[in-house]
């Protein structure tokens, strides 16, 4: 979930290229509305941080990545190239919780170089949203001096840090407790003889191992907020159903056995 430095060939997901902000070169620069987000439309797993868990799991079910440093995701799609949510020109289909990785986009806040652990605020140059064009909000006032939009995402892209921080706090617990486990997920489609599509590749709480919890680890997680994390994301699986059966109306179910 932490940025990553503009020196790293592999950028975070979304991102195509990254500029530093500066109110030398994109002073008459402005932020404008779009209506799509084409970038967005074939990407099925998104990361999510722990303070979303309770609003994302009514929409997507919560799964973590597979291997030794796991993220949460929200599950916009059981397969890979689906977005239930988007249509193909990448055109919101209904309203739903946009997690916090999306609506950052393309705002970043990243190292300029690897001897420094100061952020700056960066963004992607191939989004239409920004850019020396005269709609929208401007980036600088008259002076050069960061306008009111850009102290906003400024103070989102720093919150979300933040968040990430308290993510990365919550995954240390799991994984020391060794509260994941591999996630496995059967679900059947057509008649009684059709052969179910089974979903591997994420983990998932091990909630025998949660529940076998001593009463003072319990009670701290109660107090923490992790209790609470946990028992959303079990319940956000659930969902996997209705996201499964949403891609079968779409047209865009599974052809044979998948993964997520």
């Amino acid at each position: 979930m932490a940025s990553a430095p503009q020196t790293q060939p592999q950028l975070p997901l979304f991102y195509n290229d990254l500029v530093p902000l500066n109110s030398k070169e994109h002073r008459g620069f402005h932020s404008r509305t779009v209506d799509s987000a084409p970038w967005l439309a074939k990407q099925h797993a998104i990361p999510l941080t722990a303070d979303e868990f309770i609003q994302a799991q009514r929409h997507f079910p919560i799964v973590f990545s597979s291997g030794d440093n796991p993220l949460p995701l929200a599950l916009m799609g059981l397969n890979e190239g689906v977005n239930t949510f988007l249509d193909d020109n990448g055109k919101i289909t209904e309203p739903v919780y946009m997690p916090a990785y999306i609506r950052r986009y393309p705002w970043l806040l990243a190292k300029l170089t690897n001897d420094t652990d100061e952020l700056s605020l960066c963004y992607d140059p191939t989004c239409e949203a920004i850019g020396d064009f005269k709609e929208g909000e401007p980036l600088f006032d008259d002076k050069g001096e960061a306008s009111e939009a850009t102290k906003g995402v400024l103070d989102f892209c720093e919150k979300f840090e933040q968040s990430g921080a308290r993510t990365k706090q919550f995954m240390e617990e799991l994984t020391s407790r060794e509260l994941l486990m591999e996630g496995e997920v059967s679900i059947q489609a057509g008649g009684d003889d059709a052969k179910p599509f089974l979903y591997r590749g994420f983990q998932m709480v091990n909630q025998e191992k949660l529940n076998e919890l001593d009463d003072e680890t319990i009670l701290t997680f109660h107090k923490n907020g992790i209790l609470a994390l946990c028992q959303a994301h079990l319940m956000s699986l659930d969902v996997m159903r209705s996201i499964f059966q949403r891609q079968l109306d779409q047209g865009k179910g599974p052809k044979a056995d998948a993964k997520t």
